[in-house]
């Protein structure tokens, strides 16, 4: 068994179909520990960043309009970071498959996700897909000091004059 983290973003059309409640309760049967949460503005930088991978993909900018909130009205989404054993395929095996039509009906993403006619998955919910995309995520959406444990290397920097924890 390996202990891991993984990165859980409540996308705005789980927020906005009221979904979020539901899907803590879910993710809570993989028996994991909470490591942060916190709501988020999401920039068009930061889903950039986030969906580097697809940026050559046609859906491309209507992918990052719909995390970014432009779709549904909402600017925010529910980060969180959980830690367990072998969290990754743990949460994973709950959220479903990425595309709404292939997932498990019973998933996440199987009972509430759908596929735009541009071919967009709204699919509720992001779920980190290795360990290492899962660090790399996790430094993208939150700061050292937002994770109750240290969970990777850190080092001290000054910002303007006031010292911080940043990643390492």
């Amino acid at each position: 068994m390996a202990i891991q983290q993984t990165l859980i973003i409540i996308k705005p059309d789980g927020l906005v179909k009221s979904l979020t409640g539901n899907i803590i309760s879910r993710l809570s049967e993989a028996k994991l520990t909470i490591m942060g949460a916190k709501v988020v503005r999401v920039t068009r930088d930061q889903a950039a960043r986030h969906y580097e991978h697809l940026k050559d993909q046609p859906f491309f900018e209507e992918l990052i309009q719909y995390i970014v909130g432009d779709v549904h009205k909402t600017h925010r989404v529910l980060a969180l970071v959980y830690q367990g054993d072998e969290a990754i395929a743990k949460i994973r095996d709950i959220v479903g498959e990425t595309n709404p039509e292939k997932a498990n009906p019973v998933s996440i993403r199987g009972a509430y996700g759908r596929i735009t006619t541009s071919g967009v998955f709204e699919n509720v919910v992001h779920a980190s897909s290795s360990p290492e995309d899962a660090e790399k995520e996790i430094k993208l959406w939150f700061e050292p000091e937002e994770i109750v444990e240290d969970l990777y290397p850190v080092k001290e920097i000054t910002l303007d004059n006031i010292k911080k924890t940043a990643w390492a």
